[in-house]
């Protein structure tokens, strides 16, 4: 060996169980051998010597969304779900031992309920703060009070909300603080109609509406790419953005730079919240109960929002 000891000296060390074992003197030498050798740990040798593994099982609502991709928040090995109870009874059966672990986003609630006393360690992202399990969420209720802020702002009264078609905490939370906003504005009035998170529904639900009576002389998305449906509607029916009509996103994924106007949106920090799940979940291994985490978002104003008929 090239620090002059055993095997089991240099796995002991290397683990980081030395003290009291072995000298202070030896153990600098093994670390030191190691680093000109640039030794790395086997994990999958560890793990098969020791019979068990730490898998971190890191879930979310899609992987066709650009805000929860890979490259936005975890690189690594994704499992996607829509957050349905099929799929929830999917993703949690696997994982019967503390030996793994689980990070999903946007899932339904009860998921919480595995993540109690002697379940699977779990740190739930975007998800209900009210259940057993820690969460790491961003805080969408100000972000959205901050868009109608912001059109308050510009003299906005008349107000539409295109809502996510999606049964999830974070939408609901979203439509509940603009209610909220609206509703503290003098003489103002907010409509919402439901669409998925799609270009295409989301043209046509903002279509429906355009021909409809009364428009409203903003229009606040749950997401970024029902914005863009919603500006082919606009365009569709001859309307200027923003001067006919202002429209705002969320996310503040690339698409909302690509978009003609730019557009008016809330960015929200999603490597921010990936490496504050994998503290927290780290943490749980450890044995520690982190508290919830609420990260804010940032209210980015683009040229798609400007004073009514400006």
């Amino acid at each position: 060996m090239a620090a002059g000891v055993s095997q089991s000296t240099v796995s002991i060390v290397l683990a980081g169980k030395w003290n009291g074992r072995v000298s202070a003197r030896t153990a600098q030498a093994v670390r030191e051998a190691a680093e000109r050798l640039g030794y790395r740990p086997n994990l999958a040798a560890r793990n098969l010597r020791l019979g068990q593994t730490r898998t971190v099982l890191f879930v979310v609502p899609t992987l066709t969304s650009p805000f929860s991709a890979p490259h936005e928040a975890i690189d690594g090995v994704l499992a996607s779900s829509m957050a349905s109870d099929a799929l929830t009874d999917l993703v949690v059966s696997p994982l019967p031992s503390r030996d793994h672990a689980m990070v999903p986003a946007g899932m339904r609630e009860r998921v919480h309920d595995h993540g109690g006393e002697g379940g699977i360690p779990l740190v739930m992202l975007d998800s209900d703060p009210g259940g057993v399990a820690p969460t790491v969420n961003v805080d969408v209720a100000d972000g959205m009070r901050s868009l109608v802020e912001h059109l308050a702002g510009l003299g906005h009264r008349r107000f539409w909300h295109l809502a996510a078609d999606v049964d999830a905490w974070t939408f609901r939370t979203r439509g509940r603080a603009l209610a909220g906003a609206v509703a503290e504005l003098p003489d103002a009035t907010l409509a919402r109609r439901n669409a998925p998170i799609t270009v295409d529904g989301a043209r046509d639900a903002t279509g429906a509406w355009l021909r409809e009576a009364g428009r409203a002389t903003a229009l606040l998305c749950d997401d970024d790419v029902m914005a863009a449906g919603a500006y082919k509607a606009a365009r569709d029916a001859g309307l200027d953005i923003p001067g006919d009509l202002s429209i705002t996103g969320f996310d503040d994924i690339l698409l909302a730079e690509a978009l003609e106007p730019e557009l008016t949106t809330v960015r929200l920090p999603a490597e921010a919240l990936g490496e504050r799940a994998m503290s927290a979940l780290l943490e749980i291994l450890d044995g520690s109960r982190p508290p919830g985490v609420s990260l804010p978002g940032d209210l980015v104003v683009r040229a798609s929002t400007a004073p009514p008929g400006s």
